[in-house]
């Protein structure tokens, strides 16, 4: 069984087990979080979506801690211009694994 659900802006497909990486909610290592934003389960091949979100359906998951990725630089350059940017930043995140998925 898998589910698609939705956080931060983002989709994300996962079955039990899976771990992700979401965006920072600044919570402890080991707390409980409930995802209820989910969008579709797919059961032994039978798909059940929602409009927009499945009624009932939670994904539990354990955070496993916090962190920042890696730095994304954006590099702006115009030619024969003389003109250039360089910018970048680093995403924080939560990571967490999924422990149950409850349709």
């Amino acid at each position: 069984m898998y589910a698609v659900f939705k956080n931060g802006g983002r989709q994300y497909k996962v079955q039990e087990g899976d771990v992700v990486l979401l965006d920072k909610m600044g919570l402890e290592p080991k707390a409980r979080v409930e995802l209820d934003m989910v969008l579709a389960v797919i059961k032994e091949g039978t798909p059940v979506y929602g409009t927009p979100f499945v009624q009932g359906a939670k994904i539990e998951a354990e955070v496993i801690n916090e962190g920042r990725g890696k730095k994304v630089v954006i590099f702006k350059k115009r030619r024969r211009k003389d003109s250039k940017t360089k910018r970048g930043f680093r995403r924080d995140f939560t990571r967490v694994k999924i422990s149950k998925i409850v349709a």
